[in-house]
């Protein structure tokens, strides 16, 4: 099969740009006798690539007993992929360590969560999360993710482009972060953390980012006679600039722990025959800037995608495609293209794992063409067909519906045409793939400070906190410039890239900290002679809380308003 690459810019097969048409269809769950005429439909409605997870629960039920193949399929991934060859489409294998997909332990196997309870992320407190949240970098959990590696890596890597099979990306994890963030936040694992330990990786982290423990006292007003004393901070307290501080290296840390574990992952798969692109998926729009150690750490070749469902459940903000949900796709879409790569969706609503709100044809065409429209290059529906579970791995119910395009029992249903509408719709406008906006108005985002909005709500003594600034963004001048018929586009504050233009003006939305070298560089823009807004406040104080009025000064607004 010809290989898919990516650039920043556009997914390309042959050479020739094209829009990735994914459908999440799951070997384990569809009847293997209806494989071909599910894949032949997903053909006709412009697909051109599957994505399946390949379960480590189903294939390691006890420790140390694999189990693969079989005549009814339900273990059977290397036919599976051979079909998809067969029926000329690419596809995205997801070998976790975790899947989530409504499976039992979100994928992983009983015996892992059961028989390991040291394995568990833990709050502050001490206390488990649950027992399927494991805490990533502790290295039995990492031992007995390389021994499922060792089964399952041989034979995707027998199915890649390269040796003229149909795997085209091969997925780390899944969701990562999320059964942390979800179930009880930050990840407090001593073990997996190194708490206490000179070598540990707290103490590794500190001792790089300050060089000496003076200097983290200094900073943190704290009394350590060494990085092995450092304890993380208390979550929630936001009380002085010494706390921020402190809150934020914890953010930092963690996130650079899903970096390294990605990293990890990425050796693992490449040692043993995965010469793939490897991807991997933020939970929503809202996680993207999780992973900006993430895309630092893993080798490439390698990309981020994000999710953009708008209902699963009565729980969502809203049952429908809204504006506001539209606000949201184009903030993913623009923070994924200035991290690097084309804009992904690799979890597109293909149906709802609740049967209320209903999600109709037309809110997904909706849905569907709003991406498009705000940069998707790329998109991968959860999920095109289902079917029933293998018994005793389902936390819903026995049949793995979704309302998806095509049915659990085989069945074409309503949003199998709004699905056949987009695809064919791209194919027909190919200049789509690689298009890329004329934008009317430029948004100056600090990628960095945006993400501290998680740990930096309010408060700190500062006018506007990042919560503040990026609700601010949002529903302030975003939703005011789709409003007015713009065109809005992103650029990052902490790059050159986007100062030689000054035809378009810049809308820099600002918390009271932003980092000196970016306050420079802005001056360096204005002084070029460009146009800038600045909203709602400059900064008062640079990332590390310290003071810092470069840019008030240059304007001649000491007060930071």
């Amino acid at each position: 099969m010809p290989t898919l690459t990516f650039d920043r810019h556009a997914y390309r097969c042959g050479g020739q740009p094209v829009h990735l048409y994914s459908g999440e269809f799951h070997y384990f769950r569809v009847p293997k006798a209806d494989w071909r005429r599910r894949m032949a439909l997903f053909r006709e409605a412009g697909g051109n690539c599957l994505a399946t997870y390949v379960p480590w629960l189903i294939h390691e039920p006890r420790e140390g007993e694999f189990v693969f193949g079989g005549p009814d399929g339900k273990h059977d991934l290397e036919d599976f992929l051979v079909t998809a060859r067969e029926e000329g489409l690419a596809v995205m294998a997801r070998p976790g360590p975790y899947q989530y997909s409504e499976l039992v332990y979100d994928g992983l196997p009983v015996w892992l969560c059961d028989n390991y309870p040291q394995l568990r992320a833990r709050n502050f407190q001490g206390k488990d999360f649950r027992r399927s949240s494991i805490s990533y970098l502790h290295p039995l959990f990492l031992e007995k993710t390389a021994a499922w590696f060792d089964r399952v890596c041989p034979i995707l890597a027998r199915h890649t482009t390269s040796h003229g099979g149909a795997i085209a990306f091969v997925q780390l994890d899944n969701e990562m972060a999320g059964i942390h963030r979800w179930f009880g936040g930050y990840d407090y694992n001593p073990e997996a953390m190194g708490f206490g330990q000179e070598h540990g990786l707290f103490a590794l982290f500190l001792r790089d980012r300050f060089g000496s423990v003076g200097a983290l006292n200094r900073s943190w007003d704290t009394t350590f006679a060494g990085f092995a004393e450092a304890r993380p901070p208390a979550p929630g307290d936001t009380s002085s600039p010494a706390a921020l501080r402190r809150a934020k290296d914890y953010c930092d840390f963690y996130y650079w722990t899903i970096g390294e574990y990605a990293r990890q992952l990425a050796e693992m798969l490449r040692s043993r025959g995965i010469d793939t692109p490897l991807v991997t998926n933020s939970p929503s729009p809202a996680s993207n800037l999780w992973f900006l150690e993430t895309v630092r750490a893993v080798p490439g070749p390698f990309l981020l995608g994000s999710d953009h469902y708008y209902t699963l459940n009565q729980n969502w903000r809203q049952n429908n495609p809204t504006p506001q949900y539209a606000v949201e796709v184009s903030f993913s879409c623009e923070v994924l293209r200035l991290m690097g790569y084309p804009p992904s969706v690799f979890e597109l609503p293909g149906g709802s794992a609740s049967d209320w709100p209903p999600i109709t044809p037309a809110d997904a065409k909706a849905c569907y063409l709003a991406n498009v429209a705000m940069g998707m290059k790329g998109n991968n529906f959860y999920i095109y067909t289902g079917g029933p579970n293998v018994p005793g791995t389902g936390t819903t119910s026995d049949l793995y519906d979704y309302g998806a395009p095509v049915g659990a029992n085989g069945e074409v249903q309503p949003l199998y045409q709004a699905l056949k509408d987009v695809g064919l719709f791209l194919r027909e406008q190919p200049w789509l793939a690689e298009a890329e906006l004329e934008a009317s108005c430029r948004f100056a985002l600090d990628l960095e400070m945006l993400r501290t909005a998680e740990v930096w709500p309010g408060g700190g003594g500062l006018a506007v906190s990042a919560a503040t600034a990026g609700d601010f963004l949002r529903k302030g001048p975003l939703t005011t410039a789709f409003c007015a018929g713009l065109a809005p586009t992103a650029c990052d504050l902490a790059s050159d890239d986007w100062l030689a233009d000054r035809r378009t003006p810049v809308v820099v939305v600002c918390a009271s900290a932003m980092a000196a070298e970016k306050q420079q560089r802005l001056i360096r823009f204005l002084e070029s002679g460009g146009r800038a807004l600045f909203l709602p406040a400059l900064p008062t104080v640079d990332e590390r809380f310290e003071p810092c009025t470069l840019l008030a000064d240059y304007l001649g607004c000491g007060g930071g308003t």
